[in-house]
């Protein structure tokens, strides 16, 4: 009996190991041609840093611009920054609670702002007016390096909070209710990073993929509801993921439910 079970608990461990190799293998996924810089000893995806320096050059405008001037009766600019970070602060406060949320907004405001605006960039900018030796511009968040890279952030914040709130109690979650669960609660962590990376990766794609489609078939009527449509589920990508991730933050410090 003793042996038999150990040999089952090595078999459901032998299945983490791997799904911890599927995860590093996935940034060797690819659609379509890339175009490589070579760093150092590194090859990386060179139109996934363009455009990720473009996102993050117009969110870092938007902050200098709208915040050069602050006035005690806000302007227009002023009132937009205002309400989007409200918004995100209500977000954060819901998830995680009124006594711990303050030090975890800025990190789910610049989750969610970096995924929206690379998600509407997808459907806004024309990125193939931009000729590239190989491939082609497009938002980051259709390219799972940058969706892996977020979701992997997203699990060492929560695994950070919950050990700066908790201590090494943090771990004791692992064998509750009971012992027998330890294997199914250390894959839990490991599952996490792949649901939220295949998630915001595949609708991106999908939609961006869907609307090429159209255009090449129907270029004039048919795709605009479909890029209105993939507006509004850019958007919706941008909530769910920073939802989950506040939501993680807060369960790690709360203890495991």
């Amino acid at each position: 009996m003793f042996r038999g079970g150990n040999t089952h608990t090595a078999q459901i461990f032998i299945g983490i190991l791997n799904d911890l190799n599927d995860l590093y293998e996935i940034s060797g996924v690819e659609v379509g041609q890339h175009f490589y810089w070579q760093i150092g000893g590194f090859q990386v995806h060179a139109q996934v840093l363009i455009t990720s320096w473009i996102v993050i050059a117009i969110l870092l405008s938007l902050a200098f611009f709208a915040t050069r001037n602050l006035q005690t009766i806000p302007t227009s600019g002023q009132n937009f920054v205002e309400y989007i970070l409200e918004f995100i602060r209500d977000l954060t406060r819901t998830q995680i609670g009124e006594e711990e949320y303050r030090p975890w907004v800025p990190f789910i405001g610049t989750m969610f702002l970096f995924i929206f605006v690379s998600n509407r960039s997808g459907a806004l900018l024309p990125w193939r007016v931009f000729e590239l030796p190989h491939g082609e511009l497009a938002a980051p968040t259709n390219d799972i390096n940058t969706t892996v890279a977020l979701a992997l952030l997203t699990s060492v914040a929560y695994f950070y909070a919950g050990l700066h709130k908790r201590g090494l109690s943090y771990f004791g979650k692992y064998i509750q209710p009971t012992p027998v669960l330890l294997p199914i609660n250390i894959l839990e962590d490991f599952t996490k990073p792949l649901s939220l990376s295949f998630r915001l990766f595949g609708n991106i794609l999908a939609d961006e993929l869907v609307v090429a489609v159209l255009i090449s078939l129907v270029p004039l009527v048919v795709p605009i509801p479909m890029m209105f449509l993939g507006l509004f589920t850019s958007a919706i990508q941008a909530l769910i993921l920073a939802t989950l991730a506040a939501a993680y933050i807060g369960e790690s410090m709360e203890g495991h439910h």
